[in-house]
């Protein structure tokens, strides 16, 4: 823009040149009508050439600022670009922290319950009151919550809360390895039964006898057996263990990968499990020869 102005510049001094120094020409016979002319041209020239030596000085100047806007301008779009990432990085950040501090707390709750559910049987189990005692009920594997739920409904409709009093799916936490990912799963005690806490009377045994998904008591014929005080601390002790088990996939003699440590990705075979100190010995061959690897649980997979 600053060149056009430039150019402009040179066609008005032009113009005004050739309207203003060009004089009237001189009556015949006058030494100076000759020169006249002569000098009009040369002073046009050499105004055109001055407007020309500013354009061309102008020039640079005016290329040099357009480049400097462009890098400003590119400068500008770069930073946003980069706060928006930022700003979006942080969001997701703060998102994922949000999950894990609710699954932290809901991990937390789950806990803190279940260590208050089996502190209240502890105490009536060391301190009983009436008649009451545990008793275990069989149902169908993989519907233990479903039928504790229609139980529990039962006891209200039936308005036997007097007689039976709790129901208790026992469960503990357990880590197990799949796809290569760790991960804490809920898992039965003992698949396919639950725990009762009652008065046995004919209305109560025929209330969780009657109740959709119970098959029967654990027991001699039609007479439940209840379980002895120290069996119940047992279970909930089991239950409220702080440290989850690892769930052990493999046995002895199978192939197992190394997932972890100096022998990762490395192949080998089970010889030896050690479940109270949750590891296993694979041999793994090193140039020919079978060398003993000792590995938590958690280092090794499924072949």
């Amino acid at each position: 823009m600053f060149a056009e102005e430039i150019d402009l510049d040179v066609e008005s001094i032009a113009k005004e040149g050739a309207d203003v120094l060009v004089p009237a020409l001189p009556e015949s016979g006058d030494d100076t009508a000759e020169e006249a002319p002569v000098i009009a041209r040369d002073e046009i020239e050499e105004k055109e050439k001055q407007a020309k030596q500013l354009v061309e000085e102008a020039a640079p100047e005016a290329q040099a600022s357009e480049t400097q806007a462009e890098e400003t301008a590119k400068k500008i779009e770069t930073e946003e670009t980069a706060k928006k990432t930022e700003t979006e990085e942080t969001a997701k950040k703060t998102e994922t922290e949000e999950t894990a501090k609710k699954i932290k707390t809901e991990e937390t709750a789950k806990k803190i319950e279940t260590e208050e559910t089996a502190k209240k049987i502890e105490t009536e189990v060391s301190e009983p009151q009436d008649n009451r005692a545990w008793y275990v009920i069989h149902c169908y594997s993989g519907y233990e919550n479903k039928v504790k739920h229609n139980l529990e409904q039962r006891i209200e409709t039936m308005q036997v809360q007097d007689q039976i009093f709790q129901v208790v799916v026992p469960t503990e936490d357990e880590i197990e390895i799949r796809d290569g990912k760790r991960r804490t799963v809920e898992r039965q005690v003992f698949p396919g039964y639950i725990l009762v806490q009652m008065i046995l009377t004919e209305v109560s045994w025929h209330t969780v006898r009657n109740t959709p998904g119970v098959t029967g008591f654990v027991g001699m014929g039609n007479e439940p057996t209840s379980l002895r005080p120290e069996e119940v601390q047992a279970i909930m002790k089991r239950m409220e263990a702080e440290a989850p088990k690892i769930k052990v996939t493999f046995k002895q003699g199978q192939k197992v990968r190394i997932i972890d440590g100096p022998f990762n990705e490395f192949i080998g075979v089970v010889d030896e499990i050690d479940m109270e100190r949750a590891k296993v010995r694979v041999m793994v061959s090193f140039f020919g020869r079978d060398t003993p690897v000792e590995l938590d649980f958690l280092q090794v997979e499924k072949a």
